[in-house]
């Protein structure tokens, strides 16, 4: 759902960056509360692990494939302000590096792909949550219902966009079906990965998952066919002293194999919003990207020969540069909610 630049007119386009930086601006304050020692390199490695499986189209229908948006994956296990600037520090890599999705579009995309998908998917979740039993499957059930919602919500919210701003003249009506029908297909797809990998987080580490905090339905264990809780731990290591480094380390070497590797075995058919455009025309007026250029455009690495080679390199290093700049941005949000803390700690109340 990558919207390049030409789909939607310039007053909306600066309409939805305004917006766009409001909520990136309103996400660093709330990323404050969100992160601290040990989530804040942990969602620098959620942006590079959706930038990797970004890559991996798979097909929905006849000659249509979809792809992960990632953010309800990022709400869940990190947080849901945190998840806004994951998806967009993933959407600015991908504008910027590969030519994918447009440079005057990156609002349309940030709201769209962001904001939307994150809200819709965390109040869903939450919903879900309290309704459901307390226990750890019920997080992976809610996590599925979330994303499912998240991506026809973001098709629809596109519709909207081109309802006030399209460059073409195609009923809307059409549009919204189009777009509405192939998404739900991909948020199956969506749904599918976004509760695999939060119910692999948490079987592991549940304490480093956002949406799983305060989780307290005791650990079962099946004895002779039946479960039952399993016995507290006298000695347990305090949570705060837990190590995340394997965790991490395995969460980059996924990215790594995925981007690098796995990626050359993507589907190829164009995604839902490039069929859509396609078959209703509303691509008619759409320009070249601004980094057309770019060594890495189209995921590809400029002057290699090796299709294989080329790609593997080009999703190895947009693995490596979302993970570095995505720590970046998270670690200076944690050290400046230290520093506020900080400040209030000292702080002298007036008499």
């Amino acid at each position: 759902m990558h919207v390049p630049d030409g789909f939607i007119d310039a007053p909306v386009s600066i309409a939805a960056g305004v917006a766009a930086a409001g909520a990136v601006a309103v996400s660093l304050r709330g990323a404050r509360r969100e992160l601290d020692e040990r989530t804040a390199p942990l969602a620098g490695l959620v942006a590079a692990f959706i930038f990797a499986v970004q890559m991996l189209n798979f097909p929905v229908a006849a000659g249509t494939s979809g792809h992960l948006l990632g953010g309800a994956l990022a709400a869940i296990l990190v947080g849901p302000y945190t998840g806004v600037l994951c998806v967009s520090v993933v959407l600015l890599m991908q504008g910027l590096l590969f030519a994918d999705g447009g440079l005057t579009a990156l609002g349309v995309n940030i709201v769209t792909m962001g904001v939307v998908t994150v809200v819709v998917a965390y109040a869903v979740f939450r919903a879900l949550v309290k309704l459901l039993p307390d226990s750890r499957r019920s997080i992976t059930v809610a996590a599925f219902a979330g994303a499912l919602l998240s991506v026809p919500a973001a098709a629809a919210f596109f519709t909207l966009l081109y309802a006030l701003g399209g460059t073409t003249d195609v009923p809307i009506a059409k549009v919204f079906g189009a777009m509405v029908g192939v998404h739900v297909l991909i948020g199956i797809g969506e749904a599918v990965i976004t509760a695999a990998t939060v119910g692999a987080v948490i079987a592991v580490r549940p304490d480093l998952v956002h949406g799983a905090r305060g989780l307290s339905a005791p650990l079962k264990l099946r004895v002779g066919g039946e479960l039952v809780d399993a016995p507290a731990a006298s000695a347990a290591v305090p949570v705060a002293a837990r190590s995340t480094k394997p965790v991490w380390i395995t969460g980059l070497v996924a990215a790594l194999a995925l981007a690098g590797i796995v990626s050359f075995y993507a589907s190829s058919s164009p995604d839902g919003l490039e069929k859509v455009a396609a078959d209703k025309g509303i691509d008619q007026k759409v320009t070249e990207h601004a980094a057309a250029d770019s060594p890495l455009a189209d995921y590809s690495v400029k002057d290699v020969s090796d299709a294989r080679l080329s790609g593997g390199l080009a999703g190895v290093i947009g693995v490596g540069a979302t993970v570095l700049v995505g720590t970046g941005v998270f670690w200076t949000v944690r050290r400046r909610r230290a520093a506020d803390l900080t400040a209030a700690s000292t702080s002298v109340p007036a008499a």
